[in-house]
């Protein structure tokens, strides 16, 4: 990449200039023109330049890559590039809004992926909910992109759409909202059982929410090492013995519950449980709290009210976690997600392995060390170290795997 003082000066003013609706509100006075502009590497300060950047010498790269396609990993921005796609159904906590709606925090996610990791992305709103319609989509478009990361698709179809254009590509396909959340409670976890000297095989912990989130929660605590698990949604616990599972559910219901024996309600698995991680929204009553295990661990993740308010949270718990950024220990996927595609993107990585995904969680764990306290289990996003911790753990898991091609 070309030095940033050869960069030459637009010609011209790429923001909107003028009064907005709402201008003087801070936030929208932040968004005017959105937040992410093209930025060329090159300069074009002659002919020569225009030459070799354009017509007639672009022409040569052109022909090269037709010849062997692998050499867009050296002549364009392919390898460093990520597809962040939405269709609007699932955005943060304001459900569904439509692709237009959804454009600024693809946006926002776009400029995290340069800040935190290094890595350019791309936003792309999909004007269709569609299953097949946004699959065919994404994998037609994927050749321009190093990797894809979906966000914000409601669940179940969301499930769907990922494990499809996995088995179809050839490069990292990775739902956000499933595995940058269960990285980084996985992570925060760790901590908190450090802290409270308790052993993650023989814990109790509680899920409620049973979406995309607490699916892959679940997923990760299993693969980590727990072994009694609940899952719950608005019926009580998944057990496959329920008529009304969804196959996702089913699945999940068949080596959580089943394992255990544990039905019943929120309430009544709440009773003795060491976790409670909360990716549901609602509000889980005080005496249901309270008939928790002795110095548990609460995590509610919803936004912008968790589960259980952490006033309410503090009086039984040890440890308190949320998705906030106004109390301590936020479990924000921006510790994840930019370190896992700038670790894959590092080694050519084909996919995210559930391998990558655990070094991920465990480089953010091991990155709190010696300062571990009941405020303090999981870095900060603003802690340099943590992109290039994630990226340095998620590329030597990827070799170990067997997906990374360099």
């Amino acid at each position: 990449m070309a030095a940033t003082e050869s960069r030459p000066e637009p010609r011209l003013e790429p923001r909107p200039v003028g009064p907005h609706p709402h201008e003087g509100d801070p936030v929208f006075d932040l968004h005017v023109g959105g937040k992410l502009e093209t930025v060329s590497t090159v300069a074009l300060v002659g002919r020569d330049d225009l030459s070799k950047a354009y017509t007639p010498g672009v022409a040569r790269v052109c022909e090269a890559i037709a010849a062997d396609p692998a050499m867009t990993q050296h002549y364009t921005w392919v390898p460093n590039t990520v597809a962040v796609v939405t269709d609007g159904t699932a955005v943060l906590g304001l459900g569904d809004i439509g692709p237009a709606a959804a454009m600024p925090v693809m946006e926002g996610k776009a400029v995290l992926f340069k800040q935190f990791g290094g890595v350019d992305a791309v936003p792309i709103c999909l004007d269709t909910t569609d299953t097949e319609e946004i699959i065919e989509t994404v994998a037609r478009l994927a050749p321009s992109f190093g990797g894809v990361n979906l966000e914000d698709i409601s669940a179940p179809r969301c499930f769907e759409i990922e494990d499809r254009l996995k088995e179809m590509l050839d490069i990292p396909v990775f739902h956000d909202d499933q595995h940058g959340t269960a990285v980084v409670a996985l992570a925060a976890l760790k901590g908190a059982l450090r802290l409270t000297g308790r052993d993650i095989g023989s814990i109790r912990v509680v899920i409620s929410g049973a979406g995309a989130a607490g699916v892959a929660v679940g997923k990760i605590l299993l693969e980590a090492g727990v072994r009694d698990l609940a899952i719950t949604d608005r019926k009580g616990v998944l057990h496959s013995s329920r008529s009304d599972l969804t196959p996702v559910k089913r699945a999940v219901a068949e080596v959580t519950a089943d394992l255990t024996g544990r039905q019943g309600s929120l309430a009544e698995v709440l009773d003795g449980a060491d976790v409670y991680i909360g990716v549901s929204g609602g509000t889980v009553p005080e005496e249901d709290v309270a008939r928790m295990a002795e110095g548990c661990v609460i995590f509610g993740l919803a936004n912008p009210t968790p589960e259980v308010l952490p006033e309410v949270a503090h009086r039984y718990a040890r440890v308190v976690a949320t998705g906030r950024s106004d109390f301590p220990n936020q479990i924000n996927n921006v510790l994840a997600f930019p370190g896992i595609f700038r670790g894959a993107f590092d080694t050519r990585a084909t996919a995210i392995t559930e391998g990558m995904k655990l070094a991920a969680a465990d480089a953010l764990a091991d990155l709190v060390g010696d300062d571990l306290a009941e405020d303090f289990i999981i870095p900060s996003p603003f802690d340099p170290r943590v992109g290039p911790a994630v990226a340095t753990a998620v590329a030597e898991a990827a070799r170990r795997d067997g997906v990374a091609r360099r």
